[in-house]
């Protein structure tokens, strides 16, 4: 059973006006899709490839992070509508 929604707007990122709208950033490890608002970024899916599992992180309204684990690599994607809307890959394999 999925756990309820928090709908407080206090405790929700606004991203549903304004913005560059949704974008799909593809990475070694996954795929991340994300909603770019006028103040904020959401997680629409993070998708983790075969053999990856997917962690999120959001300190932040406006920066949105996704890390892609896998055996020996790591794709981390941060998504950021400051100072504008864009995404960042960093693939790391150790």
């Amino acid at each position: 059973m999925a756990a309820p929604r928090n709908t407080d707007t206090k405790d929700t990122v606004d991203c549903g006006q304004g913005g560059a709208g949704l974008h799909s950033i593809p990475a070694q490890g996954g795929k991340v899709t994300v909603r770019y608002g006028s103040r904020g970024v959401c997680l629409i899916s993070a998708i983790p490839g075969r053999g990856f599992k997917a962690t999120t992180s959001q300190t932040a309204d406006d920066t949105l992070t996704v890390t892609f684990s896998g055996d020996g690599h790591q794709s981390v994607v941060t998504a950021t509508i400051t100072p504008s809307a864009k995404a960042s890959v960093r693939e790391t394999s150790f």
